[in-house]
């Protein structure tokens, strides 16, 4: 349970991943809307994991040398890419329609597009795991495992990423620097470089 002593909703029977028993606001009380609950705060987490690597990743290479690139706050305005940012976008909207609408498709009826339309063999998903990769995309064979554990495993690390990029924002619009300095600022001198010293102008 998310508190000691809590006692979970009717609706959370400890089924699906980190499930805790927390819904103070029953929002998946209809079935049929925590479904699209679950999908959406998988999908979420997974972008955020993604987003956290991608705010730290640049600045680690860049400070070790290895590369010269951006600070996440300011890639949009980046140019130095291979094309001009208004290609990029479009494109990154094409290939992301695609994939989303086949991930929609398979949510609202659970195998429809199941099967990947391209030449490669075992590209198939699961039967009835929606929201999970199979095939081609889990050429480790994670699925095959403990997969009830790495699902509980992802979505704690998806909910933590989660608030560790609201965390990147808030700091980068203070700071107006990136994670890895903050971290280290803050690591140099923890009595005064934390969110309890900071002074938050308009917060």
């Amino acid at each position: 349970m998310w508190m000691p002593g809590a006692t979970a909703p009717a609706h959370l029977k400890n089924e699906l991943p980190g499930d805790y028993g927390f819904d103070p606001l029953e929002l998946g009380k209809d079935p049929e809307d925590l479904k699209w609950y679950v999908q959406a705060e998988l999908q979420h987490g997974r972008w955020a994991m993604l987003g956290v690597a991608g705010a730290a990743a640049p600045e680690i290479l860049t400070n070790m040398g290895i590369s010269n690139l951006p600070n996440w706050h300011e890639a949009p305005s980046y140019d130095g890419y291979f094309t001009d940012a208004t290609t990029l976008f479009w494109v990154q909207m094409l290939m992301m329609n695609w994939a989303e609408v086949r991930r929609w498709q398979d949510i609202r009826k659970p195998g429809s597009v199941s099967e990947d339309p391209t030449p490669f063999s075992n590209a198939k998903l699961p039967a009835g795991v929606v929201g999970y990769p199979g095939g081609i995309f889990d050429p480790l064979g994670y699925a095959k495992g403990d997969l009830k554990t790495l699902k509980a495993k992802e979505i704690a690390n998806g909910r933590l990423a989660m608030v560790a990029f609201a965390g990147i924002m808030v700091q980068y619009d203070h700071t107006g620097v990136g994670p890895v300095a903050n971290l280290v600022s803050h690591m140099a001198d923890p009595a005064h470089n934390n969110v309890f010293a900071a002074k938050f102008i308009g917060f």
